[in-house]
């Protein structure tokens, strides 16, 4: 099944979700009251009966067994981009799957990176924000993981957390991220107002609703235009900062155009303010200190 729906032309590329900034630890819930019959076609679930999706996946249960399922469904595709996507948790967990890329000889083509401020009106309050990395030293993180052990420049980065402008792109591309993934921006472009009943089939503005009467608040031919000239504005703003900036490409972003303010009287930019590794590092004798306890940690074979 997941190979004739993966070789559709309008399938370009395949994400396995391990976790998601808004809830890490949970599965999706698509409640009954959702699961019309064309949802349950397409989902391949029973018509007016919950469909819940399990906190883990029973294909594989540790670093080896991810980069295994990986290339199980990059044969069954014939060959387009497979990644995961996650919300950073313990570093050595994911160290663990840095060594199982490297155990195994396979990659993944890109990794999503959900920082804990990611969200969806489904989520736990108690979770939301709260738990798992922050976008910003998560993609560090992931980026320099991957430096350290010579794949970066098979893998793309791709944040995703809260990215609504065209400084979040700036912002994220300059610590080490390709591009970005957003969502949030563009449910408020159909007219999404974080009325959080996107689980209840009650949304009041026909987002997140399969009921007929609800649904008729989206009017489809309206809102796809306020989406098409969101996404063109944010991309000039996006192109225009890169430009003040005194680059011509965005591939040309590094840590150092981007300044915080630390204190009153501090003021420092990503490169002075995190630590980013060399090509290798993690494969040296010379491991720095911040990373060699979760490195020595991390397994391959378990998470």
């Amino acid at each position: 099944e997941f190979q004739r729906k993966a070789c559709l032309d309008n399938i370009k590329m395949i994400e396995i979700k391990l976790s998601q900034g808004a809830k890490p630890a949970h599965g999706g819930i698509l409640p009954a009251a959702k699961v019309d019959a064309n949802i349950a076609k397409i989902r391949g679930v029973e018509i007016g009966k919950d469909c819940i999706s399990p906190p883990m996946h029973r294909a594989f249960s540790d670093p080896i067994g991810l980069m295994k399922f990986i290339q199980q469904l990059r044969q069954l595709c014939g060959g387009k981009p497979i990644g995961f996507k996650l919300c950073l948790g313990k570093h050595s967990e994911f160290m663990g799957i840095c060594k199982a890329m490297l155990e195994t000889g396979v990659t993944p083509d890109f990794i999503t990176v959900d920082g804990a401020e990611g969200g969806t009106g489904a989520a736990p309050l108690e979770f939301s924000n709260r738990l798992g990395t922050p976008i910003r030293e998560a993609i560090v993180f992931v980026h320099n993981c991957l430096v350290g052990i010579n794949v970066r420049d098979k893998i793309r980065v791709i944040a995703s957390a809260k990215v609504v402008t065209g400084f979040d792109i700036v912002d994220k591309i300059a610590l080490g991220a390709d591009m970005c993934n957003v969502a949030r921006p563009m449910m408020f472009a159909i007219g999404c107002i974080q009325a959080l009943r996107c689980n209840t089939n009650t949304c009041p503005t026909g987002v997140t609703t399969q009921d007929p009467r609800r649904v008729q608040a989206l009017v489809v031919k309206a809102k796809c235009k306020h989406v098409f000239r969101f996404h063109q504005a944010t991309m000039k703003s996006f192109l225009d900062m890169v430009g003040a900036l005194g680059v011509s490409e965005p591939e040309q972003l590094q840590p150092q155009h981007i300044f915080r303010r630390i204190r009153q009287d501090i003021i420092e930019n990503y490169a002075q303010i995190y630590h980013y590794l060399q090509p290798g590092e993690l494969l040296s004798r010379k491991i720095p200190s911040s990373y060699a306890e979760d490195w020595q940690n991390a397994s391959a074979a378990r998470f």
